[in-house]
């Protein structure tokens, strides 16, 4: 079974660039044209720009326009400006498709092989669906902490500082990129720019407003992530993480500190292997943890989030040296169905009612992978290894 699906997987139609591209472009098509008459997150998207062009909160219910409210940045005005401004229809099927294109060049111009690459395109065509039915600006977020990796891999540190200073003033999960800075050849420089470019992108926003709105409006921004974390933990479609279902499985009420301080101590470990930051697969790892890292220690996290740890799913997996096992494409199978295809009326109703959803299971497999990748980059070594 598993030659049969090498050689299926083999052929140079399915390995060609143009066939990925073009069906994750048209993913985003499909996506938008059928929530063309149901899109809340575009409506709540594009009500950013208007209500910052107008100066009015944006950390406020406008049940008049769409369900739910705003908690991205008011750099984000900015970014869904050019989506916002067009026909309603139109910005929508422009922004999927924009939000698939934006992670297909973010895969392509990094340095993974072609293997990882197409392994990629592939793997996760079915989680990124997911987040386009929900017009998802994670996907752009994992698009970011990809280009920001591979950026400083190239050391383009100024490049990759903007898009670090970018996801973390829209959606905060953009800090992570900082988990980069001991790869950086250039720190003095990557740090400068992270400084020039976080004061730049801060006041950007003040072009189409102004600087005392822009000022009240980030700090309304602070206490509404505040406000929106403890709601988080007892929303069924939030808080789909290792925290949300550590809570929803014991069904106790406690702190998440202890998971957050463990989940840190355990992330942070790999990196006192200094030995070991030579090997571009040790680097590329670190890079899959913090992929998955930044879904499962966050009560924000949703089902269409996924598109997230799905990429670093694939990198963990193909960026190793060493053969993997039987063990290892084990987890990627329940991955794959459990956490991609459990939304989806692909898997059977009444598991996804009574047991995924309740008790978070989406988060089950990730969490999984992330502890063995944990412990790989703590006792393997990731040299290239020769025949």
């Amino acid at each position: 079974m598993k030659e049969k699906l090498r050689t299926f997987f083999a052929r140079p139609f399915l390995r060609d660039y143009r066939t990925l591209c073009g069906l994750w472009l048209l993913l985003g098509l499909v996506s938008a044209l059928s929530k063309m008459h149901h899109h809340n997150n575009f409506l709540v998207f594009r009500g950013v720009f208007w209500h910052t062009w107008q100066q009015t909160a944006l950390y406020v219910p406008y049940p008049e326009e769409y369900a739910d409210s705003n908690h991205y940045g008011p750099l984000f005005s900015l970014i869904i400006a050019p989506f916002a401004v067009m026909p309603e229809w139109l910005g929508l099927i422009l922004w999927c498709v924009m939000l698939s294109l934006f992670l297909y060049v973010a895969v392509r111009r990094s340095t993974m092989t072609q293997r990882q690459q197409v392994f990629i395109f592939w793997f996760c065509a079915h989680e990124l669906l997911t987040a386009l039915f929900m017009q998802q600006f994670n996907i752009a977020i994992a698009a970011i902490i990809v280009l920001a990796f591979f950026l400083i891999e190239r050391e383009r540190d100024a490049e990759a500082a903007f898009f670090i200073v970018v996801g973390t003033l829209v959606k905060i999960y953009g800090i992570v990129g900082l988990a980069f800075f001991f790869f950086s050849k250039h720190k003095l420089r990557f740090v400068l720019a992270l400084v020039g470019w976080g004061a730049v992108l801060f006041a950007l926003p003040m072009l189409i407003s102004s600087p005392d709105y822009i000022m009240g409006q980030y700090a309304a921004w602070v206490t509404d992530i505040i406000a929106k974390n403890g709601e988080n933990v007892h929303e069924i479609a939030q808080n789909i993480s290792l925290l949300g279902m550590v809570h929803r499985v014991s069904g106790l009420a406690f702190s998440d500190l202890w998971l957050i301080e463990a989940g840190v101590l355990l992330f942070c470990l790999p990196y006192l292997r200094r030995s070991q930051y030579r090997h571009a697969a040790f680097r590329q790892t670190l890079l899959a943890s913090t992929l998955m890292f930044v879904v499962l220690f966050s009560t924000g996290s949703e089902s269409s989030g996924y598109i997230i740890p799905f990429v670093g799913i694939v990198i963990w997996y193909t960026a190793a040296p060493w053969q993997r096992t039987g063990w290892d494409i084990a987890l990627l199978v329940f991955a794959f169905v459990l956490s991609s295809l459990s939304p989806s009326d692909l898997f059977p109703a009444y598991l996804r009612r009574e047991w995924v959803q309740p008790y978070a299971l989406k988060a089950l497999p990730v969490t999984i992978i992330w502890l063995k990748l944990c412990w790989e980059m703590m006792r393997r070594d990731y040299a290239p290894q020769t025949l």
